[in-house]
């Protein structure tokens, strides 16, 4: 009976020896970057081999095309060889498996054999969930999986990467709306480029000389004619004056302009330019074609009189810059 015992022991310890021996040298790690899986989706077991570089072999599992029964090996990428000094060296191997099946299986151990010397892995747990199957849908199968999934994803969820779509369509959403309230909502767009304004001497000049040339009172156009002359004149004493000319009356605007010294000398022929509007809009009467002249000349003069001047260092009275008249400076003289 003794002689049985001491027969058995012998043989276990011979049958364990070699495992013994290389740990003491070598070690052999396997991890698993997640502990379940979509049936026929992919995971990668990241093998680690510690050892001396002196010391030869090869992994069982290159030799096969699977893990077990139930699990198979889908790619191998090329291990990472890193030295770590004093004649020791890293091998760092991955693995892509995956399973058609669903339950829970035992991954490895995984062995590492050089010649007489066995190493084997500890043995990872894994589960697969099997996908609900819609009974009227067409049937697809998966395609196998020919390259590892990129490491940046692996600490993300598979709901967060089965519903990308889901998550763009929330992000251009939101995009969307902070567009509208920080520009559309307010009247601007900026994708399109607005044109510069000219100060408002200069516009005013320039519609007068656009007017001028359509000839309309020429042509027996004279409500047309004086609908644009007091249009460009208002919108003028507008920028000009900061008075809201375009909403009021002839006698208001002359009432308005009344106690502006700019406007003081000149007041006289802007109302008799509103009075002859007045008189052909609204009663229908022809004036003399010395009239319809007279009239642009007094606009003209109006404008030029009220043009914004400043005092330079010098004592020259020179033109207020196109970004006074913006900002709404009042010149002096």
């Amino acid at each position: 009976m003794k002689s049985y015992k001491k027969y058995l022991t012998l043989c276990l310890a011979m049958l364990v020896m070699p495992v013994w021996a290389m740990a003491g040298n070598a070690t052999l790690t396997a991890k698993i970057d997640t502990l379940h899986v979509l049936m026929g989706k992919t995971r990668v077991v990241s093998l680690q081999l510690v050892k001396d570089k002196s010391m030869r072999g090869e992994f069982l599992c290159d030799k096969v095309d699977t893990v077990n029964a139930h699990v198979e090996i889908a790619h191998r990428p090329t291990p990472k060889v890193t030295s770590l000094g004093s004649d020791r060296e890293q091998i760092d191997k991955q693995l892509v498996i995956q399973a058609f099946e669903p339950g829970e299986y035992s991954v490895g151990p995984f062995v590492y054999i050089a010649g007489r010397d066995t190493l084997k892995s500890n043995v990872l747990r894994l589960r697969v969930d099997s996908i609900k199957v819609n009974e009227k849908g067409d049937i697809k199968d998966f395609a196998p999986v020919i390259k590892p999934p990129y490491k940046f994803f692996d600490w993300v969820p598979d709901f967060v990467t089965h519903l990308w779509w889901l998550w763009l369509l929330g992000a251009i959403l939101a995009a969307a709306t902070w567009y509208y309230y920080k520009f559309m909502r307010k009247g601007k767009n900026p994708f399109k480029r607005e044109k510069k304004r000219l100060p408002p001497y200069e516009e005013a000049m320039q519609r007068l000389a656009l007017l001028k040339a359509q000839q309309l009172w020429q042509n027996n156009q004279e409500k047309e004619y004086y609908t644009g002359l007091t249009d460009i004149l208002r919108v003028y004493i507008d920028r000009r004056f900061h008075v809201n000319a375009v909403e009021m009356t002839s006698t208001q605007i002359i009432e308005s302009l009344k106690q502006n010294p700019e406007t003081k000398l000149v007041n006289d022929q802007l109302s008799e330019i509103l009075a002859m509007a007045d008189f052909v809009k609204f009663a229908g009467q022809r004036p003399l074609a010395d009239d319809n002249e007279r009239s642009m000349a007094r606009a003209e003069n109006f404008v030029e009189a009220t043009k914004p001047v400043v005092v330079v260092a010098h004592g020259e009275e020179d033109s207020v810059a196109a970004s006074d008249y913006e900002t709404g400076k009042e010149a002096t003289k």
